[in-house]
């Protein structure tokens, strides 16, 4: 991807980027993140996990290079550093509740978590 796409998604993401950053609880009361900017992309941090979680811990961050897309919501990709592993995205925001879908495997392996947005 060139610099000048890398600079216009990232103008494209900030347009509605205060609508994904905050605060954010999984629906399996098993994580909660922080999502905020982090250079030119937006970053998904653990800030929280259940005791006894496997494979998370606070500290964990997603990268995720998203835009605004066409219904309403953002795609693009996402990176987890810590397992080396890159996803296609796609996230919904609903008032205070949150979609998010990850894709492995030319999108043949997806799974889509509820969040919602804590005060």
């Amino acid at each position: 991807m060139g610099t000048v796409t890398i600079l216009l998604a990232s103008a494209a993401t900030s347009i509605r980027a205060s609508e994904l950053d905050g605060d954010w609880a999984r629906g399996d009361g098993n994580a909660k993140v922080r999502i905020a900017p982090c250079g030119e992309n937006i970053c998904a941090t653990n800030t929280w996990i259940k005791p006894g979680t496997p494979r998370e811990k606070a500290g964990d961050q997603l990268i995720m290079d998203i835009k605004p897309d066409a219904g309403g919501g953002y795609s693009g990709t996402a990176f987890d550093p810590q397992r080396d592993k890159s996803y296609r995205l796609s996230i919904t925001i609903s008032g205070s509740s949150m979609t998010t879908k990850g894709c492995i495997v030319a999108g043949l392996l997806c799974k889509g978590i509820n969040w919602t947005r804590i005060d």
